[in-house]
């Protein structure tokens, strides 16, 4: 890792990130993320020794991201909010850029056969952050109440629905559309939405 010094580490791998998210896994070459980080390709290598390794650095960033947005988003007074404001986080995350990017752990998982066990074991890592993430916030007095499911159970499901989420959005790219079918699920989750429906 001696090389790392000799560029910006926290630029290379926001660009690196840009591109794997862009273009996936197995489309993505070292030439590709050289190019993106205007860095030389040998550079990267030194510092770094290769795709695998600059994708789980880059993946990290984005993790760390995601589940900070996703906590802040559940820091709500009811259940309501706080599963509306999730989603709406998720959702965001899925539709950014133009055209949107979609959802980078989806995008990444579909390509199960050529990421390699340390890449599938870092999202599901990911995905069981997320899970309990979002069981902690549910678990809160004042939320889990309000709940038809254990906090638990909802995550779950929650977690679940999102990766279905990512797959819509590829399939018709339309933002409301997923908005729509999330605003069904919370009213699913909190019965209280739908007596006041």
């Amino acid at each position: 890792m001696a090389g790392v010094r000799q560029f910006d580490e926290e630029k290379v791998l926001s660009a690196v990130l840009e591109v794997f998210w862009r273009k996936g896994w197995q489309s993505t070459s070292m030439a590709d993320l050289a190019e993106a980080a205007e860095v030389q390709r040998g550079s990267l290598y030194h510092a770094y020794g290769g795709k695998e390794a600059l994708f789980l650095l880059a993946f990290e960033a984005y993790a760390t991201r995601f589940l900070g947005n996703a906590a802040k988003a559940l820091e709500a007074a009811d259940a309501e909010t706080a599963l509306r404001r999730f989603f709406e986080v998720a959702i965001s995350n899925m539709t950014s850029g133009t055209p949107a990017k979609g959802c980078l752990t989806t995008k990444t998982a579909a390509e199960a056969d050529a990421i390699g066990p340390r890449i599938q074991q870092r999202l599901r890592e990911l995905l069981d952050a997320l899970q309990l993430t979002i069981s902690s916030a549910l678990s809160a007095e004042r939320i889990r109440g309000d709940l038809v499911l254990a906090p638990d159970e909802a995550a779950q499901v929650m977690v679940t629905f999102t990766r279905g989420l990512a797959v819509m959005e590829r399939i018709y790219q339309e933002p409301q559309r997923l908005r729509d079918t999330a605003d069904s699920l919370v009213r699913m989750l909190v019965p209280s939405v739908q007596a006041r429906a």
